[in-house]
């Protein structure tokens, strides 16, 4: 049985995922690390360079926090990179590195480009907590609450569990599903009485093995089936789709 909101009746708290969910920052991230990736390949492999593609970013990055997603990537081209130390400067050949060099390249094109909202999403957000729903953002990005303050939305969220959160806590980023379970946690909800909202892969599984009540996946580049495959209880394009928004 499902609500006006297109949930399970028992669910009680619903748990977002920042880009590609509420803001439209996938596409931005997935060019970044475009950049950073192909730049560094073809600095490192000449005339066997092999860019960087669509699916790399879903399969290896998409949805995991900074320096995972580097070493996935590497770890598929047989490349063993130093992990350095976060505070590594942008052109070290190091993990970090690595990460900083696509973090500097995301911060830049977001402060020239800006970042934009779904219209959908904050409806459905505005829908889910006028019935009473508690509501929290989950997010690998260390830049979540910036993020949120430029679409004025920070307001929308009883919780945030990001980047920074993440890394004070110790907790391993997806397909790990430790940051759900710690928003569920500082909801007060039993994991079985939340709903999980991603757009990635890696999200999906999170939610798989966190045994959510209920798994949403967000499909906004047509890999709707693959959302399915990792644990999607329902697939939509836009939460529009599940109702409460008359």
């Amino acid at each position: 049985m499902t609500t006006q909101l297109g949930l399970p009746e028992d669910i009680q708290a619903c748990l977002f995922d920042l880009d590609g969910v509420v803001t439209k920052t996938a596409v931005v991230h997935a060019a970044a690390w475009k950049e950073t990736f192909d730049a560094f390949l073809r600095e490192r492999d000449g005339e066997d360079f092999r860019p960087f593609t669509d699916a790399d970013y879903d399969e290896y990055v998409d949805g995991r926090p900074r320096a995972d997603g580097v070493r996935a990537f590497l770890a598929s081209r047989g490349i063993d990179l130093p992990e350095g130390s976060p505070d590594d400067p942008p052109d070290a050949r190091t993990v970090h590195g690595v990460g900083n060099r696509k973090n500097a390249l995301l911060l830049e094109r977001i402060r020239t480009q800006g970042v934009e909202a779904y219209d959908g999403t904050l409806r459905y957000i505005d829908a889910v907590r006028a019935r009473g729903l508690r509501t929290a953002i989950v997010s690998s990005s260390a830049n979540t609450r910036d993020v949120l303050r430029s679409i004025d939305a920070e307001r929308l969220f009883d919780v945030r569990i990001d980047g920074v959160v993440a890394a004070e806590r110790k907790l391993p980023g997806k397909p790990h599903p430790d940051t759900f379970l710690a928003a569920a946690r500082d909801l007060g909800v039993e994991p079985s009485r939340a709903a999980v909202f991603e757009d990635a892969l890696a999200g999906m599984d999170a939610g798989r093995a966190g045994r959510f009540g209920y798994v949403v996946g967000v499909d906004r580049v047509g890999q709707g089936d693959a959302l399915y495959a990792h644990g999607a209880d329902r697939v939509v394009k836009d939460l529009a789709e599940l109702g409460g928004q008359a």
